[in-house]
């Protein structure tokens, strides 16, 4: 496939990408807000020649916070402008930056959609984080002279094996793109075997593991947990629709053990929140919701964070975490935020979008994967009941992040010469 049919299919499947939005706005009305920003009409910026960050969604967005806030500081004059794709993304730029940055949805990847965002934004440098690889956006960006650096970016053995599939489509992207700063030498060599230029590539590291964590969080989780009384707490964080249930399964089996133990449970999408509050209530738990700010009682033994950006402080208030997206065969999600405080970590087997970083936490002894709800109940009780073992396994896990941190001065450096 070359460009031209790809941009074909793009415009003949544009309707149904349009009512998929308009489905996801059933549960999540946001959705079918701004829609003419997503084809590039909006009003321009007040100032122009600037830096133009795309973060697809929320981990994207908090991911690249530092780099952004350090490019602030040194360049105080520059305009930023930060695209994102989802509605959660786009409230998380406004709370870390407010008026500080620009801020649209991202253009879908027609060429006049792009053209027109373009147009108004004119930056001097695209920066997208992760691996967001559009074949319209990479080339309007390469014909007005616009360079575009992918930073942390990753490649799974299954997302190459994709991009192989449109091998042309996929070497003119790579042609036109200025750096890849890959997070290890295996992305590296996938974005080399997809036709990268050697020269391109830049080993950076990621930008995960420069996660601060401040005293202000750690004293706001205190608090948190202090209102939740004396009790085994487990968070399973970012779950999939179908881990729901297995989880609340395991919980089932925590409670044989441990009756007054707390399940936090943070589902990824919040268009799922009421769905997953009526899983648990059907299951006979007794259920609160934070966005409510009910009070979490001692009887109560489900509480849904069905609430935004605040991932990093119910990590903080718990014991035990085990991260989503992995008992599913969606690749995991960052299992760096638990490990940054020193929290013992429990993961399912599919941990493909992640598997460099799982590899090291289970090497060091800091995560364990399980295959199902019998062995995730099974693992989470040994740690409450051995606190000892618990607290080891989370320093093992928060000396991974500390041993591989970096990454975003490297970073920083790679976009310093294209800013100077």
């Amino acid at each position: 496939m070359n460009r031209f049919s790809y941009t074909l299919l793009y415009y003949l499947l544009l309707p149904v990408v349009f009512f998929r939005l308009l489905l996801r706005s059933r549960n999540a009305p946001l959705y079918r807000q701004r829609w003419a920003e997503r084809l590039g009409f909006f009003k321009a910026p007040d100032q122009i020649n600037g830096l133009w960050v795309h973060a697809v969604s929320v981990g994207e967005t908090i991911a690249a916070a530092p780099l952004i806030k350090q490019i602030q500081r040194c360049f105080p004059d520059l305009p930023i402008t930060i695209t994102t794709m989802t509605p959660t993304g786009s409230e998380r730029v406004r709370a870390m930056f407010g008026d500080s940055v620009f801020h649209v949805y991202v253009p879908y990847d027609t060429p006049g959609a792009v053209k027109r965002f373009l147009h108004r934004v004119q930056p001097r440098l695209a920066l997208v984080m992760e691996t967001e690889l559009w074949p319209n956006l990479v080339h309007c960006c390469s014909h007005q002279n616009i360079p575009v650096l992918i930073a942390n970016a990753r490649l799974s053995e299954r997302s190459a094996r994709g991009y192989q599939r449109f091998a042309k489509l996929t070497g003119d992207m790579l042609d036109k793109v200025a750096v890849i700063a890959a997070q290890t030498e295996d992305d590296g060599r996938r974005f080399i075997s997809l036709g990268l230029d050697s020269k391109k590539l830049h080993i950076t590291g990621s930008v995960k593991f420069d996660i601060q964590v401040t005293d202000e969080l750690l004293l706001a989780g205190q608090k948190l947990r202090q209102q939740w009384g004396e009790r085994p707490v487990m968070i399973a964080a970012s779950t999939h629709q179908g881990e729901d249930e297995q989880v609340l399964e395991a919980f089932t089996d925590v409670l044989k053990q441990h009756p007054t133990a707390l399940l936090v449970l943070v589902p990824r999408h919040p268009e799922r929140f009421v769905a997953v509050e009526g899983v648990g209530r059907e299951q006979g738990y007794s259920c609160v919701l934070r966005s409510k700010a009910e009070p979490v009682l001692a009887s109560t033994q489900v509480l849904l964070a069905d609430t935004m950006g605040e991932m990093m402080l119910l990590f903080a208030a718990s014991d035990v975490a085990f991260v989503g997206g992995s008992l599913v065969p969606c690749g995991g999600h960052n299992y760096l935020e638990p490990a940054v405080l020193a929290m013992p970590i429990l993961s399912g087997p599919h941990v493909f979008n992640f598997s460099e970083i799982s590899d090291m936490l289970t090497t060091a002894g800091g995560m364990q994967i399980v295959d199902n709800a019998q062995a995730l109940a099974q693992q989470a009780n040994q740690w409450f009941e051995q606190p000892l073992l618990c607290q080891q396994v989370g320093q093992s896990a928060r000396a991974v992040v500390e041993a591989n941190r970096g990454a975003q001065q490297r970073l920083f450096e790679l976009v310093e010469k294209y800013l100077n």
